[in-house]
């Protein structure tokens, strides 16, 4: 399962040419009526470009500036047809960890009603569940668990918990059964020792939120967070349901050096962690509207975005749920990225009012340059 987020420096070699563009009006959510810089446009088209040329099966781009959006795609969406991606409507992807940001907000939400404390122990709420080899939720903390943290060990370590295999052979999970696939090998440091993300912090996240409403993840998710943004792409399918509910491009990943249709997969595997799927749309309304404290109350959204001294392993700064990344324009990303099997999404906003999703529709063996990505992206 590949549901983490990576952040690495590769050189790009782009030029204009390949890509084609549309445009959409989001949901607003700033009242300036500035269009997006052809500048962010140019640089961002010669990029995608650069990618297929580099391998890479399609890509979607899609930039904000204080409400309008504007949609670039680059390759193609399905490797057997060679149809390029639709330029509209939006296109569904699996946006893997980006899936944590949304769960971080949900868990934010409960803090600011008072019904979750971040330097509680996850033990209050989940009294028993997290038992094992140097593992002990009485000595976790919930803001542990956003901010990677805890020592858990690693889900996803666990060739059990492959998403595509899993959907091949019509396998489910459920959340618990996850955690005790987890805890069959040990923590992975005391808790609070320093950062390491592991994927196994958000299933137990998405666990709190069931427990302390009584409801499920994802009628939470929907309630408190799609429905009244009007992320109307945005969900998290059930167990079982392995396609998607709208037009999507093909992804793909390299078996065997082939690339092969992993578009299939599992959504029980990631769950709360990394099983959302959405569009590059949906995704900046999203980053937008956090940011400009919608979505979480201003004193959580402050803790959500507060990001601890930067460990030596870890390539951008992280808060609750969110990294970071100081931009060389000086602009401060604030976003996440999600790989899972047969898509790779960035997605994030600054303060400034500019946001960008890039989707691509493969698994690639190699990161793109991802800061190179967001400076082309979210620089003015």
């Amino acid at each position: 399962m590949r549901i983490g987020l990576t952040v690495t420096v590769l050189a790009l070699v782009g030029a204009a040419g390949c890509g084609s563009m549309t445009t959409s009006v989001p949901q607003p959510v700033s009242t300036t009526p500035m269009a997006v810089s052809p500048k962010r446009v140019e640089r961002i088209r010669d990029d995608i470009d650069g990618l297929v040329r580099a391998g890479t099966t399609g890509v979607i781009a899609t930039l904000t500036e204080n409400g309008q959006t504007i949609t670039l795609t680059a390759g193609v969406g399905d490797r057997t047809t060679r149809a390029p991606i639709p330029m509209a409507p939006p296109q569904q992807v699996r946006v893997g960890s980006i899936s944590k940001t949304f769960a971080a907000a949900l868990i934010m939400q409960l803090v600011s009603e008072g019904k979750v404390r971040l330097d509680e122990p996850v033990d209050t709420y989940l009294p028993g569940l997290l038992r094992g080899n140097g593992v002990d939720g009485r000595g976790i903390t919930v803001r542990q668990l956003l901010q990677h943290r805890s020592g858990l060990p690693e889900l996803s370590d666990d060739p059990e918990l492959d998403e595509v295999r899993a959907a091949a052979g019509g396998r489910t999970f459920t959340p618990a059964e996850e955690i005790a696939i987890a805890l069959r090998r040990p923590a992975q440091f005391a808790p609070g020792e320093r950062f390491k993300y592991t994927n196994t912090n958000f299933i137990v996240a998405g666990m709190l939120v069931e427990k302390v409403t009584g409801r499920t993840y994802s009628e939470e998710l929907t309630g408190r967070i799609t429905t009244p943004n009007q992320l109307a792409d945005t969900y998290l399918p059930g167990p079982g349901e392995t396609g998607f509910r709208g037009p999507h491009p093909q992804g793909y990943t390299l078996v065997g050096g082939v690339p092969t249709d992993v578009t299939r997969s599992e959504p029980s595997v990631g769950w709360s962690a990394g099983g959302l799927i959405s569009t590059g749309n949906d995704l900046n309304h999203f980053f937008m509207a956090l940011l400009a404290g919608k979505i979480v109350a201003d004193g959580q959204l402050h803790d959500m975005l507060t990001t601890p001294p930067r460990s030596p392993d870890s390539a951008l700064d992280y808060g609750l749920g969110i990294g970071a990344i100081q931009l060389p324009c000086g602009a401060q990303y604030f976003g996440h990225v999600g790989e899972i099997a047969g898509y790779l999404t960035i997605s994030g906003a600054t303060r400034e009012g500019r946001a960008v999703t890039i989707a691509m529709n493969d698994s690639p063996d190699t990161d793109p340059d991802i800061t190179g990505l967001l400076s082309d992206a979210l620089c003015p």
